[in-house]
């Protein structure tokens, strides 16, 4: 045998050893990646300022938010207190969500009693499950919770609707437990113009009695939310606050041109006031939608029919919408976001306003949910892919919780020097 023969018979000999260890040292790699992840998820406070489970714990039947339901099931939902436990998530900001009807008297009472049965259903969960989950009011409330091992249950607003025209209504809802409220949602209201309301193409920002509102939120202590405000509405807030504002879930229009999401501009103003962008988790805010006629004509004639769903107020009514909605889902599938998106997100607000100044609000059970963390069980899934990129157990304290508590920390202390 020639040397040359002899050489290129040792080579799988050689390389055999060297590539096995190659791989295992890619799979220890990626091992390692997740562990430390998981680490560091679990030492940290982690928060989620936006869910509308709330709906489902008013709907009845055999759905319970103390019992985990199956992942990737529709009748599942997002957000349940043991998926929480999976999942790694501490905190969650229940939403009290009540969709715009007509600003009568009428239509105000309706939304005060409706807002009201969901505040009642936020509290029964946690008088019914006190060795799984806390009612918090206070960041101080939170960290204790935690130390205990209890999930942590807070309460935002999604609509200045059931204020209606009375700030007492708006003080009875932070006597309740609100500690945040959305100053509108996808209609105009009398607080302020919404950013996907355009049937008044003049944008008109917050009304007089709207800075009366976002006043009475500094007094009390309650954060002012502007996600889904108009542009006008967002730098009137940022115009008369005295204290910091959070968007609950928003994303930025610099990567996804939605109105819903916000321009760097805002998001400099966001930080310039000291306030917090938490990422949205809804698809179409995060990637830009590829565009499909057929779906898009299914979907309008559907809204024609409907107007928007979250307005129903006859559940049956709105068990059909929501079935047809969903066949047409099924028929015209859109790509869906991923979690790689999520972080692009964030990374973005950080590149322009810091570290200090973005955390995570999924909008679960109101149409939130990415590949890779589709429901609250798979929230882990963004610490990975943030250790992946490199960032510090510090910056992710800050995006996963302690950007959004400082900012409460600092709404409380507002109003306590606005009480003297």
């Amino acid at each position: 045998m020639t040397l040359r023969k002899l050489f290129l018979s040792l080579i799988p000999c050689i390389l055999g050893p060297i590539l096995l260890l190659a791989g295992f040292r890619q799979e220890t790699v990626g091992e390692d990646l997740a562990m430390k992840a998981r680490r560091i998820h679990d030492r940290v406070l982690t928060v989620d300022t936006h869910c509308d489970t709330p709906m489902r714990l008013l709907r009845g039947g055999n759905w319970d938010i103390g019992v985990r339901h199956a992942s990737g099931d529709r009748a599942s939902g997002k957000v349940d207190l043991p998926r929480m436990v999976e999942g790694g998530l501490d905190a969650e900001f229940f939403a009290v969500f009540i969709g715009q009807g007509e600003r009568t008297e009428e239509g105000y009472a309706r939304a005060k009693e409706w807002a009201l049965k969901t505040l009642d259903a936020i509290h029964a969960m946690g008088e019914k499950y006190p060795d799984l989950v806390g009612l918090a009011l206070t960041p101080d409330d939170a960290y204790r919770l935690e130390k205990q091992g209890l999930r942590i249950a807070f309460i935002g607003m999604e609509n200045g609707y059931p204020v209606g025209k009375s700030i007492e209504n708006l003080e009875e809802f932070y006597k309740r437990g609100v500690r945040y409220l959305t100053l509108c949602h996808s209609r105009d209201n009398d607080i302020c113009d919404s950013s996907t309301d355009r049937q008044d193409p003049e944008d008109r920002g917050l009304s007089d009695f709207g800075r009366e509102v976002v006043a009475s939120c500094n007094r009390l202590g309650m954060m002012v939310d502007v996600s889904h405000i108009s542009d006008k509405s967002f730098c009137d807030v940022l115009a008369v606050t005295k204290a910091p504002v959070i968007a609950s879930h928003s994303s930025c229009r610099a990567l996804c041109d939605s109105p819903r999401n916000l321009s760097d501009e805002m998001i400099k103003a966001l930080a310039a006031n000291g306030g917090v962008i938490q990422i949205c988790f809804l698809s179409s805010y995060l990637r830009t939608p590829q565009p499909n006629l057929e779906r898009d004509r299914a979907l309008k004639e559907l809204q024609e029919k409907y107007g928007s769903m979250r307005n129903i107020e006859d559940e049956a009514v709105r068990k059909k919408a929501r079935e047809e909605f969903e066949a047409i889902r099924a028929k015209f599938p859109a790509e869906e976001a991923t979690v790689a998106d999520v972080v692009d997100h964030i990374e973005h607000v950080i590149k322009i306003a810091g570290i200090d100044h973005v955390g995570i609000g999924t909008d679960f059970d109101g149409g939130g949910g990415v590949e890779g963390c589709n429901d609250v069980s798979e929230m882990f899934r963004v610490t990975e892919e943030l250790v992946r990129r490199g960032h510090t157990e510090k910056e992710i304290a800050k995006i996963w919780g302690g950007n959004v508590m400082r900012v409460f920390r600092r709404v409380i202390a507002v109003s306590a020097g606005l009480r003297r």
